[in-house]
């Protein structure tokens, strides 16, 4: 059997772990050939491969990003995109993909699998939001290197008594927000699922500061304020996927904040540092899981599927639910993590 693998979406570590994982496996255990499409699914729907083999995947186990290239192509929103991509996979003699990616990717492979595409989803996704799976790879080392950022300003705000706003990713769901705030000892978290009252945020700065202790503010690029609040957050710019670029909140709550309460404050915006760089223990270990299962039912027939982590075990479920919805946090996971902030 031949099989294609490609990575899409924006990269994260532990990428090159699941590369590694299907391709070793595939050869050494079910005698598979691997082609690698280039750029995520440009590169099915224009033929861009390169070689995939064991030698190829040898030393990218600690590599952040992916050897493959990513991109955010949508072939579903070009004229014939899907019938290209067959025709180039039948010319190239595959049988089979595994598409490693997050919403839109896996979005994409459950469209293609419902036209009878054989193909395995791979869930990856530094904002750890994809249903059916407890928990992405690349969200971990996020989280990491964000717990890190925070605590090396902890030191800096209160040295200077300032407030520090720290910008983390998270479009849509808090995740990364919410665990990095509580590990790095945030004086308030905010994210995209619970709207902000900036009167509350400013009034934990001044508690903070009532205690000779400088605050820390976390906030998801996707956090918005309560109804009625005019803090512009977004630009007009959409990707192929109709998602609009985020930015800026960190800035806007910032200067909010120093207005209002009279405090110095400055913004961290931690931006793509956090999809770059060596994979966590954690992240290559769930990768690479990920990896083996994913080769595995492509040697079983099992397509439509995708790899997830329940528990401590990997298991297959269907790619539709995998990518019927986001994961968001909770009310109740948010309120859980109150009592530390302020």
């Amino acid at each position: 059997m031949r099989v294609g693998v490609l990575t899409g979406g924006g990269d994260c570590p532990g990428l090159n772990a699941v590369i590694r994982a299907v391709v070793r496996k595939g050869v050494q255990e079910h005698g598979f050939e691997f082609v690698g499409y280039r750029d995520g699914w440009k590169g099915p729907l224009e033929g861009l491969t390169m070689p995939l083999g064991v030698e190829q995947c040898r030393g990218i186990l600690p590599r952040g990003g992916t050897i493959l290239g990513s991109s955010r192509t949508n072939p579903f929103g070009i004229e014939g995109g899907v019938e290209q991509i067959k025709d180039n996979l039948a010319s190239a003699g595959v049988d089979a993909l595994v598409a490693i990616g997050g919403e839109d990717t896996l979005g994409v492979a459950t469209r293609l699998a419902e036209l009878d595409v054989q193909v395995v989803g791979v869930p990856k996704t530094i904002d750890n939001d994809l249903s059916g799976t407890d928990f992405t790879f690349g969200f971990d080392t996020a989280v990491n290197i964000a717990t890190e950022a925070i605590d090396r300003l902890h030191t800096t705000a209160e040295s200077h008594h300032r407030v520090l706003v720290v910008e983390v990713m998270g479009r849509h769901a808090g995740w990364i927000a919410l665990h990095s705030g509580l590990a790095g000892g945030a004086s308030a978290v905010l994210i995209p699922e619970q709207p902000f009252d900036i009167e509350r945020v400013c009034a934990f700065v001044e508690t903070r500061f009532e205690t000779q202790y400088a605050p820390i503010i976390v906030v998801s690029e996707g956090a918005v304020p309560i109804e009625g609040g005019e803090m512009t957050l977004v630009s007009g710019e959409k990707d192929a996927f109709g998602h609009v670029r985020l930015g800026g909140i960190g800035d806007r709550l910032a200067a909010e904040i120093e207005q209002r309460t009279g405090k110095e404050a400055r913004a961290v915006v931690l931006g793509h540092v956090q999809r770059g760089g060596t994979p966590t223990a954690f992240d290559r270990w769930l990768a690479t899981r990920f990896g083996l299962q994913a080769i595995d039912a492509v040697a079983e027939g099992d397509f439509g599927t995708m790899m997830a982590l329940r528990g401590t075990r990997i298991e297959r479920v269907p790619l539709s639910e995998g990518t019927a919805e986001l994961k968001l946090v909770s009310p109740e996971e948010y309120a859980e993590a109150m009592v530390f902030f302020g």
